[in-house]
C-alpha cells in the first residue's frame, strides 16, 4: 500500500503529464508527442491506484489488463484511417458504459466504517452481542453517520446519466457512420424533440428519487439508466449524418464529464481531473466545428442538415460539367507556379495521402510552390486531414488553415481539390436558400483553375449538389483518387 503522500504526488505527476499532453496536442507537429505523455500519465495514475488500493483478485484484473491489450493492439493494426470516426464514437460509448457500471457498482460496496465495527465483536468472539437491540442501533446511527452524502449521489445520478446518453448515443453514432442498412429501418421516437424532453425530465426525476432517499434505494439508479439510454438514441437518431462529427465531439466531451462525475463517486482526484480535461476539451472542438459549418448547437442537437425547397436538381446544377484527363492536367501543373491541393474525405477512402505527397515532391522539384487548404471539418473528425498527411511526411509548414488559404488562394494557378465536396461548395457563400447557406468554405472556385478529382458527381454529407463541378474554370478529373494523381505523375515526367 502507498501512502497518501506518495499517492497524491504521483497523481499530480500524471495530472502534469495530462495537462502537457493535451497542449501537444494542439499542433500537428507535437501531436504524437502529446499522445505519448498523456499515455504516460495514465499509465501512471492506473498503476499507482492499483497499488494503492486494496486489491482483492489481482488475477481479474491481470486478465483485463491482457484482454484490453490484446484487442487495443488488434484495433490499432486493423483499423483503416477512414474507420477512425467510428472508433472513437466506440471508444466514447465505451467510456459512457464504464461511468455508467462503475457508479452504479458502488452503491453496493459495503460501508468500511460500518464493517469495522461488526469485526470488532467478531474478531472477539461476540458475534451474538450483534443481535443486541442497542447494538443493532449502534450500527444504524453509525450508517446514517457515515453514509453516502447528498453530494456523493449526485455525482452518482450524474455519472449514470450522462453515461448512458452517451453510450446509447456514440452506438447510434458509430452506427450511422457505418452506414448500416438496418438503421434506416429504426424509427425515431414519436414527439421528437418534446418526447427527448420528456426523457431528461423522467430521468431527471428519477436521479432525484434516488438523491433523496439513498443509494439503498438502488433500482431508481437502474431505472434513470435505462431512460438514459432511450434519450441517447432519441438525441442521436434523428440528426442527419452532415452532423455527425459535431455529434461525435460532443459525445466525446459527455464521456469525460461522466468520468469526472464517477471521480466524485470514487474520491479519485486524478479521475475528476482527467475527466475535467476530457469534457472541457470536448466542448471546446464542439464550439469550433460548429463554428466551421455555420451551425449552433442546439440545431445539430435537434435538428438536421438536408437540401431546401428552393435547391437546385443534379440536372440543373451539373448541365455544363466539363471533364478532363490527367495528361491535361499534367500539362497545366507544367505550367503552374503555385498549386493548392484541398484533400477530403475522398482522399482518405482512396488512401490517396502518399499518391499527393509524390506529386508534391515532383512539382517542388520543378518549381512550383505547392500547399495545402485544410478546411477544419474536412474528413469525418477533426484533424483527419492533417493526420493522414502527417502520415505521408508532408511538412507542416505547408498545411494552411482555411481562413489562411482563402487569403491567397485567388493567386493559385491551379486548385487540385481530392474528394472534397461540401467544404468547397460555393453555394455556402453565396446561396442563402442552400441547406449550407452560411457554412464556411474553401474558396477553390477563386483559383484560376481547378480541377476536382472525384469518382462521380454523388454528393456528400449535406446531400446537395457541388455548382463548383460546373463552374467555368473547374474539370473534373474522374476516378479513385489514388489512381488518378499517380497518373497525373507519371504524365507530368513525361511533359
Amino acid at each position: 500500500m502507498l501512502s497518501d503522500v506518495t499517492l497524491n504526488l504521483a497523481y499530480l505527476a500524471a495530472i502534469v503529464l495530462f495537462v502537457f499532453g493535451l497542449k501537444g496536442m494542439t499542433r500537428p507537429r507535437t501531436a504524437v508527442r502529446g499522445n505519448q505523455l498523456a499515455a504516460a500519465g495514465m499509465m501512471l495514475a492506473v498503476v499507482v491506484t492499483l497499488f494503492s488500493a486494496e486489491v482483492l483478485t489481482w488475477w481479474a484484473i491481470l486478465i483485463g489488463i491482457v484482454i484490453g491489450v490484446a484487442v487495443g493492439v488488434l484495433v490499432a493494426q486493423r483499423v483503416a484511417m477512414t474507420e477512425m470516426p467510428e472508433l472513437v464514437a466506440l471508444f466514447n460509448g465505451l467510456g459512457g458504459l464504464a461511468s455508467l457500471l462503475v457508479a452504479g457498482a458502488m452503491m453496493y460496496v459495503p460501508n468500511p466504517e460500518v464493517q469495522a465495527f461488526i469485526a470488532s465483536y467478531v474478531d472477539t468472539g461476540r458475534s451474538e452481542m450483534l443481535q443486541n437491540e442497542m447494538i443493532v442501533q449502534q450500527i444504524a446511527t453509525l450508517e446514517q453517520q457515515t453514509g453516502s452524502t447528498a453530494f456523493s449521489r449526485l455525482a452518482t445520478v450524474l455519472s449514470g446519466l450522462i453515461g448512458a446518453v452517451t453510450l446509447s448515443g456514440s452506438l447510434v453514432a458509430f452506427a450511422k457512420l457505418r452506414g448500416y442498412d438496418w438503421l434506416k429501418d429504426l424509427p425515431a421516437i414519436p414527439g421528437g424533440t418534446w418526447a427527448n424532453l420528456g426523457l431528461l425530465v423522467f430521468a431527471l426525476l428519477l436521479g432525484g428519487c434516488l438523491i433523496a432517499a439513498g443509494l439503498d434505494e438502488s433500482w431508481t439508479y437502474w431505472a434513470m439508466a435505462v431512460v438514459a439510454l432511450a434519450l441517447g438514441y432519441g438525441l442521436v437518431i434523428a440528426i442527419g449524418g452532415a452532423d455527425m462529427p459535431v455529434v461525435i465531439a460532443l459525445l466525446n466531451s459527455y464521456s469525460g464529464l461522466a468520468a469526472a462525475a464517477t471521480g466524485f463517486v470514487l474520491e479519485n482526484s486524478v479521475l475528476i481531473v482527467s475527466g475535467s480535461l476530457v469534457g472541457a476539451s470536448g466542448l471546446i472542438l464542439t464550439q469550433i466545428m460548429c463554428k466551421a459549418m455555420n451551425r449552433s448547437l442546439p440545431n445539430v442537437l435537434f435538428g438536421t442538415l438536408g437540401p431546401t425547397g428552393s435547391t437546385l436538381s443534379d440536372e440543373e446544377v451539373y448541365a455544363t460539367v466539363k471533364s478532363t484527363s490527367a495528361e491535361e492536367v499534367a500539362m497545366l501543373l507544367e505550367d503552374a507556379e503555385r498549386v493548392v491541393v484541398v484533400p477530403g474525405y475522398g482522399m482518405a477512402v482512396a488512401q490517396a495521402q502518399h499518391a499527393v505527397r509524390d506529386l508534391m515532391n515532383e512539382l517542388t522539384a520543378r518549381g512550383v510552390d505547392v500547399e495545402f487548404g485544410i478546411h477544419p471539418v474536412a474528413g469525418r473528425m477533426p484533424g483527419h486531414m492533417n493526420v493522414l498527411l502527417a502520415e505521408a511526411d508532408i511538412p507542416y509548414e505547408q498545411l494552411l488553415e482555411m481562413d489562411e488559404i482563402n487569403n491567397t488562394i485567388q493567386q493559385a494557378d491551379v486548385c487540385l481539390v481530392v474528394g472534397a465536396n461540401d467544404t468547397v461548395n460555393p453555394d455556402g457563400r453565396t446561396n442563402p436558400d442552400s441547406a449550407i447557406a452560411g457554412m464556411p468554405i474553401i474558396d477553390a472556385d477563386k483559383a484560376r483553375t481547378c480541377i476536382v478529382i472525384k469518382r462521380s458527381l454523388s454528393p456528400g454529407f449535406a446531400g446537395i449538389p457541388n455548382p463548383l463541378f460546373a463552374a467555368g474554370n473547374t474539370r473534373m478529373l474522374f476516378g479513385d483518387g489514388k489512381e488518378a494523381l499517380v497518373e497525373i505523375k507519371n504524365s507530368l515526367e513525361e511533359v
